[in-house]
């Protein structure tokens, strides 16, 4: 075994990283094979034609070169927590699931790792915080699973409703139903944390309400058409305003996140631009 110390890659998060560091499984053996029956080897070499006949039986033949395998790759560390690059190529596969990425293609691996990133982060600060409150119940999880093979306009399309029809989809996506649960479990998870952590203490006013009604959703309809009440849609609007305003606070908070944690991305490839705090709810 050789005792040279092991060479870590590392960049600091940002639009300059550089670095990338692999995973490598060699074939060992070779090497220390050949050191230990040099030893014996040595000790065979008698000038005799019957010691040289026992030593061709019982020659061990020259071992092979050494094949390196690629296992898997590190591309990113948050504050000691790991992603590989098979949990980037999984998030873009999952990303069907996602109703909001509908109509805007396939998801980036940058943009993947991105999420990841974000996820991470968050999922660290739910465990430093209170895990148990925002844990969803399994009713929760499958009641989301329901939803989305009932609604999802690409689940539709194949009737996903039925259990035959769901297979498909999830083979068509090279998806598995493991994969599926936790996927929706970790979703519903960080957007029970942001609701519980940022909704708390923000009022809407009445007059908030009224004005985004009449400046807002009133200019959407055209004349003649029939327009709903105030008071009937106003629950609606108050909905709309609060999830602005946490948007504005969770933004921040995820900035706050990124630049007081340790994030390293390894790979230059999945760099992303500058654009960090523009990422939703973090994935979720």
């Amino acid at each position: 075994m050789s005792n040279r110390p092991p060479i870590r890659l590392k960049c600091k998060f940002g639009p300059a990283c550089v670095g990338t560091m692999a995973v490598w499984l060699a074939a060992a053996g070779a090497t220390s094979g050949q050191a230990q029956n040099s030893a014996p080897a040595a000790q065979n070499l008698v000038p005799t034609v019957q010691g040289s006949a026992q030593a061709a039986q019982h020659s061990t033949p020259p071992a092979q070169p050494a094949s390196a395998v690629t296992i898997d790759s590190v591309v990113a560390v948050v504050n000691n927590q790991t992603i590989l690059a098979s949990d980037v190529e999984d998030e873009v596969r999952l990303a069907v699931l996602d109703p909001g990425q509908g109509g805007r293609g396939v998801l980036s691996r940058q943009r993947a790792l991105e999420q990841l990133v974000s996820r991470a982060l968050i999922q660290q600060q739910i465990h430093q915080e209170d895990a148990q409150a925002a844990e969803p119940s399994q009713a929760q999880v499958d009641a989301r699973l329901t939803e989305i093979r009932q609604q999802l306009p690409a689940c539709v399309r194949l009737n996903c409703a039925t259990d035959q029809g769901w297979k498909a989809f999830m083979a068509a996506h090279g998806l598995t139903p493991r994969q599926v649960e936790s996927y929706l479990r970790n979703r519903i998870q960080v957007l029970r944390f942001i609701e519980m952590r940022f909704r708390r203490g923000i009022l809407i006013s009445p007059e908030e309400i009224e004005t985004y009604y009449r400046e807002t959703l009133l200019p959407q309809y055209a004349p003649g058409e029939a327009i709903p009440p105030l008071d009937t849609v106003a629950p609606r609007i108050e909905e709309i305003l609060l999830e602005r305003q946490v948007n504005v606070l969770f933004d921040d908070w995820l900035q706050n996140l990124r630049k007081q944690g340790d994030v390293e991305v390894l790979d230059p490839a999945l760099e992303a631009p500058e654009t960090t705090g523009k990422t939703g709810k973090g994935g979720a």
